[in-house]
């Protein structure tokens, strides 16, 4: 390991390796010079002085080497731009060097035109060296990926010295920077972000930089454009890169998610979660047992997503639908302070093909826990919504909305019992990201429902983390929906998606499916009311009769097309 040490690169052994290059080859190109001034035949009284000509010329021209940054560029990085630093520090020193001849001509009878001569064959000599050097280890690193860095800063000079040392399969190119004020950066040359295009055979773009989602959509068209598609960024664990991906173009990220709330919310209470094997619920119990709760119930019918999940947090694990009575005996035994209640059918086309087994899991399941929770005195229950619960024009949407009027009316006691709702997660199992991902896998074209339609999008964790908050904030009987952002045209997620993949593939338009809206909406009107966050409001939303709601609720267990009189903004068609 001591000689392996040895032998391994470093700022001093470069600097070292380069003087002592530097100066056998000046002395090679003095002599020479020498020969050439007197054709090969030097008088005597001349070699005599051929010392006192190294000396001279070393002692200038090693020190102008050394101010114009020879001696701290990397051979494999070694530019244009720095040969041109060669020319320079040549030239001043030569000067120099001419009339220190001409001072001392008398006594050491250094021919003048010497300085001249030598000034060319020094320039080929140690510019040769220089540039043949690079082309030597270029070769040796024909494997590796050509690289740039976006940003000046201590992630990139981690990385980059990572590289150098062999620790990472990319050899740097070049550090990007709007107008940066240094030349290098840990011996790799710096350049504006506007020289971006200039650079060529690039295969590897790593961002070091923070960027605004906007500013990071801008420069990933410039990269894709260009032909680059292996495009990371350095997170701020240890560095660690990750491949971009379009939820970081995409995805809404509220400012305001205020963890100290949440974890006086959570931390040392009993909490339950219904579908925690799934997208939403499986983070919420990532999140509950992040900020200390005392204990975890996870329901879920599905086996698999129930052991995953197992797998990361420990909890209580109870393996059955939100209809059996086996959860009654789960409230009665271990009392939950807390319910979040995340389980729920939600594959729209699935629901519409399905309708009774979706209205008895999504209503009836869900109006049981809701009645399980106000009998065991549950502190405070959070019902997750939909926004296709706004205007429905499908099974699923009018499914949620009537779970939100019944959370919202029902005699409650001390449970304090709230609605969240929001749009899309990215990522999130069985939605659009996911299935483009396994198409572009495929190398299949992407289809898409109609060019118009547009969805809201938001992080997983970001949404439970907010899904928590306004849980905390709640005093009992409000509809909170979640701010999402600006909707994305589903095309346009289509087209990033294949951009970054660098695949050829092409958009297919297949039209809506039954159920499906074009636009979805979070509010059901603009009377909303604002809480001390602005990622989070109120719907401003009158309470109803809740036995005439109860009774309407009831007939849906013999007709499901009753879902249009408790619902009478449904738009759907529904077949018994």
């Amino acid at each position: 390991m001591k000689l392996l040490n040895l032998f391994r690169p470093t700022n001093f052994k470069r600097i070292i390796f380069f003087l002592v290059g530097d100066i056998f080859l000046s002395i090679i190109s003095i002599y020479l010079s020498y020969l050439l001034r007197f054709n090969f035949d030097i008088p005597n009284q001349f070699l005599q002085t051929l010392h006192t000509a190294i000396t001279l010329i070393l002692i200038v021209k090693i020190p102008f080497l050394y101010l114009f940054r020879q001696y701290s560029v990397t051979w494999r990085f070694y530019s244009f731009s720095d040969a041109k630093n060669l020319v320079k520090a040549h030239f001043i020193s030569y000067i120099i060097i001419f009339i220190l001849f001409i001072i001392t001509l008398n006594q050491f009878h250094i021919p003048r035109s010497i300085a001249i001569i030598d000034m060319f064959i020094s320039l080929s000599f140690i510019g040769g060296f220089r540039f043949f050097k690079r082309i030597l280890i270029e070769t040796t690193f024909t494997d590796h990926n050509p690289t740039i860095f976006i940003g000046i800063n201590n992630k990139s000079v981690d990385l980059i010295k990572s590289a150098l040392r062999g620790e990472l399969d990319i050899y740097p190119i070049a550090v990007l920077d709007e107008r940066p004020n240094i030349q290098y950066l840990s011996n790799v040359k710096v350049l504006d972000i506007n020289e971006l295009e200039n650079i060529k055979n690039i295969k590897t773009a790593i961002i070091t930089k923070e960027l605004s989602q906007k500013e990071l959509d801008k420069l990933t068209n410039r990269l894709t454009k260009l032909n680059i598609y292996d495009i990371k960024i350095a997170t701020n664990f240890e560095n660690k890169l990750k491949d971009i991906s379009i939820e970081d173009l995409l995805a809404r990220k509220p400012k305001d998610i205020n963890t100290t709330e949440i974890e006086k919310f959570i931390k040392d209470r009993i909490i339950l979660v219904t579908g925690a094997g799934g997208s939403i619920g499986s983070e919420i119990v990532r999140q509950c047992d992040k900020f200390g709760a005392k204990q975890i119930i996870m329901v879920d019918k599905c086996e698999f997503n129930l052991y995953k999940i197992a797998n990361e947090v420990k909890a209580i694990k109870v393996l059955c639908s939100i209809n059996s009575p086996i959860l009654e005996d789960v409230f009665k035994t271990y009392k939950p302070e807390i319910v979040i209640h995340a389980a729920a059918y939600k594959h729209v086309p699935l629901c519409e093909e399905n309708p009774k087994s979706c209205i008895f899991n999504n209503v009836f399941g869900s109006i049981n826990v809701i009645n399980l929770s106000i009998k065991y005195g549950v502190k405070k229950f959070v019902n997750i919504s939909t926004d296709k619960a706004v205007r429905p024009t499908n099974v699923m949407g009018a499914s949620k909305r009537i779970v939100e009027k019944y959370a919202k009316n029902v005699p409650s006691g001390e449970t304090e019992i709230v609605s969240v709702r929001f749009g899309n997660v990215l990522g999130s199992s069985g939605s659009v990201v996911p299935f483009f991902k396994e198409k572009i896998k495929n190398n299949e074209n992407l289809p898409v429902t109609h060019p118009e339609i547009t969805r809201y999008f938001m992080l997983i964790p970001e949404a439970c983390s907010l899904v928590l908050q306004a849980g905390a904030i709640a005093k009992g009987g409000e509809l909170f929906i979640l701010d999402m952002g600006e909707p994305v045209k589903i095309k346009d997620l289509a087209k990033k998606m294949i951009a970054l993949s660098g695949k050829d593939l092409k958009i297919e338009y297949m039209g809506l499916r039954p159920g499906e809206k074009l636009y979805e909406e979070l509010l059901i009107d603009e009377a909303d009311l604002k809480t001390k966050y602005e990622s989070i409001l109120i719907v401003n939303e009158p309470k109803i009769d809740f036995e005439e709601l109860k009774n309407n609720i009831e007939q849906l267990k013999g007709n499901t097309k009753i879902l249009a009189k408790i619902v009478p903004d449904y738009k759907g068609s529904l077949n018994n």
